[in-house]
């Protein structure tokens, strides 16, 4: 093969391959210019050209300086039940997750040893006590001495506090709850030989439920007992309240904050110890005043501005804004009550236009931190 046909051949080569490399883009190009124009997308229109918004009338609200937080809940009272003698259990008398009040008893452990004790101590203490009945007749006429008289008094009071060692060991072999709650797991069974450190059950009691948390040390001078919270937990978006009841004297001084307790009500048990708190700790109030969300807020270079609905088109209204929370802003003046708001769809409507109310937002939260 000669010396061009060679080069032929390999400028056939490179131009299929390119041909294959570049052939994707090539029919691409070609097909978009075959294609219509795509007009961009326009706003979100309703029927007639009518913009679509949410809304929300302006009503004064509580406004509160608040400190938000985290913390987690805890139970009223809380406690492991297990045996303070060791012993085999002869019989029980609850069941798992049972509510039991205060003075049940929940298990009985083998004590016919320790009868046996008492009932030979009283026997004893039955004979002491004839001989020193004995003996203080003789010493009333002189017949013995008065050391004699002591021994025999003395043998009366000793078995009497050995017969109350016994009675004592015997209540705690009959174990009773504390306080009125609901048991948990049983770890034991009818037969089994507990000690000391076995554990038996628990015992919670969670009504009311505690809630623990902590703030920042530059806020201590604004909490106080009697402080009021707001949370919600992992597991529910309701709002529960509480009470502040015990906040700590001293300031942690590895995390700079301080730690506190509050006591809420828990009747239905919705409030479970352990779980996860999201805390509002109201510091103080500053009255009532109109809150809208930021986002119906509208910058200006001069100030700022929101929308209306006014008969059922947008109008521009310029107002003074004061604080400015995580959600809501404090408006200062523009706005009356009763006024109805554009929250959402605001980047679309133009001053004059018409809108469709898509939505009307009843509640937001009253709260500017």
């Amino acid at each position: 093969m000669n010396k061009p046909t060679k080069r032929l051949i390999t400028f056939v080569i490179v131009v299929m391959l390119l041909g294959l490399v570049f052939y994707p883009r090539l029919k691409e190009f070609f097909d978009s210019r075959n294609q219509p124009e795509v007009a961009a997308e326009a706003p979100k229109k309703g029927g007639g050209g009518k913009t679509v918004v949410s809304v929300m009338v302006v009503e004064p609200s509580s406004l509160n300086d608040v400190v938000k937080t985290t913390g987690s809940i805890l139970a009223n009272e809380e406690v492991e039940i297990r045996s303070e003698v060791p012993g085999k259990i002869t019989n029980l008398y609850f069941k798992e997750g049972q509510y039991v009040s205060k003075g049940t008893t929940l298990l009985k452990i083998y004590d016919d040893d320790l009868q046996a004790q008492l009932q030979k101590l009283e026997y004893a203490k039955k004979l002491s006590e004839d001989n020193e009945f004995r003996q203080r007749r003789l010493l009333e006429k002189e017949a013995i001495s008065q050391r004699e008289y002591d021994i025999s008094l003395t043998t009366v009071k000793t078995n009497q506090a050995d017969i109350d060692n016994i009675k004592a060991q015997l209540t705690k072999t009959t174990i009773k709850a504390p306080f009125s709650g609901r048991l948990g797991l049983r770890y034991i069974s009818e037969g089994s030989y507990v000690t000391p450190t076995s554990r038996i059950t628990s015992l919670t009691n969670t009504n009311p439920a505690k809630v623990e948390f902590s703030v920042p040390a530059k806020y201590a001078d604004k909490i106080k007992v009697g402080s009021l919270i707001k949370y919600t937990t992992e597991s529910s978006d309701v709002e529960h309240t509480g009470r502040v009841y015990a906040v700590d004297p001293k300031i942690d001084p590895q995390t700079r904050t301080l730690q506190m307790r509050a006591t809420s009500p828990n009747g239905n048990g919705e409030l479970l110890p352990g779980a996860f708190a999201r805390i509002e700790l109201i510091t103080g109030s500053r009255g009532t005043a109109i809150s809208v969300p930021n986002e119906a807020v509208i910058p200006e270079q001069d100030g700022h501005m929101v929308f209306l609905v006014k008969e059922g088109k947008a109008a521009a209204r310029p107002v003074k804004v004061g604080l400015r929370g995580e959600s809501d802003m404090e408006i200062l003046g523009g706005l009356n009550a009763g006024d109805t708001l554009i929250t959402t769809g605001i980047l679309q409507v133009k001053p004059g236009g018409p809108v469709e109310i898509r939505e009307t937002i009843r509640e937001r939260v009253k709260a500017v931190l």
